[in-house]
């Protein structure tokens, strides 16, 4: 009879504990690290996806903010993450394929810690200049540039728009000068004012002032052009993407990115969270986003190689 017991008591255990492994993922919150701060572009399109995410699975996206350190910060918490799929992080492209070539080291390995889950969306940032300039294209801008050399400067708050406005300047033999800010709101009166009247800035911050002519732009950062202004020619893409911490199973990437996909692919949630802010929608797959990751990586090694940009 106590055989019996302890028999039926080891079937117990092992009927519940299977039980706990049997529950769909995701059967609780997950902890969402990303490297923007609250009210970025980021953060605010993954509170909306969260609420979305909620609705289908039942469970909370509970976003966390990691910023700071060139966007490291974020890269080395989410490569300590445990893998068991309840530490998901939303990257940018600095992150994951740029700052392994911008930094002498970094704490975390950007191809070995992270599993690649799907690239969201491209954050389009357009280079723009004040209208008290009186120019309209990167060919005027350059041209008035040498007419007046050192007295025109520029402010990018991403390492990797200003290694592409400094690689500009090198094949056109624009004379700009680099202004560093501190934030947006620099930016902002320093364009209005006419006091530093060329930038890479977010789209989706800047949308209005274009179109109220306030500033003009000159070139935005995507493959293909922006819907919102087609006529503006493009440089070359940012990106933020889900990523999981190395380990990860594949069956839980894949059914994160079935949730995340679906929502992303939603023709309302499309246009009013992606498409009207100037954000450029992608969603591709797994496998997909591990073949972009491969040659966005080679691409930032040629285009640092190239630019001479100094390691920080």
């Amino acid at each position: 009879m106590c055989c019996l017991r302890i028999v039926a008591a080891m079937v117990l255990v092992f009927a519940t504990t299977s039980a706990v492994f049997a529950q769909p993922y995701p059967s609780r919150s997950i902890r969402v690290i990303t490297a923007n701060s609250a009210g970025g572009t980021s953060d605010v399109f993954l509170r909306a996806l969260a609420a979305e995410f909620q609705k289908r699975t039942g469970q909370a996206l509970i976003v966390e903010n990691r910023s700071g350190g060139g966007m490291n910060i974020a890269g080395k918490v989410c490569a300590d993450a445990a893998n068991d799929g309840y530490t998901i992080c939303m990257l940018p492209n600095e992150t994951l394929t740029l700052n392994q070539f911008t930094y002498k080291s970094i704490s975390y390995d950007p191809e070995k810690d992270f599993v690649p889950i799907t690239n969201c969306f491209i954050n389009t940032q357009v280079m723009v200049v004040s209208s008290k300039l009186n120019v309209r294209s990167l060919d005027e801008l350059a041209a008035l540039s040498k007419r007046q050399p050192g007295t025109l400067s520029y402010s990018a708050l991403a390492i990797p728009m200003q290694i592409t406005l400094e690689n500009w300047k090198k094949q056109s033999g624009a004379d700009i000068v680099s202004v560093p800010a501190r934030g947006g709101g620099d930016i902002v009166n320093g364009l209005l004012t006419g006091t530093v009247p060329v930038a890479v800035v977010g789209l989706p911050n800047f949308i209005e002032y274009i179109r109220s002519g306030a500033v003009v732009a000159l070139a935005v950062d995507s493959e293909r052009r922006s819907p919102l202004f087609p006529e503006v020619p493009t440089l070359a893409p940012v990106y933020f993407a889900f990523v999981a911490p190395r380990g990860t199973s594949a069956d839980i990437v894949s059914i994160f990115y079935q949730h995340v996909s679906a929502v992303g692919h939603d023709p309302d949630f499309r246009k009013k969270r992606l498409l009207d802010l100037g954000l450029v929608p992608v969603f591709d797959s797994p496998a997909e986003f591990q073949r972009e990751l491969a040659n966005q990586r080679e691409n930032s090694r040629k285009l640092i190689s190239e630019s001479g940009f100094e390691l920080r």
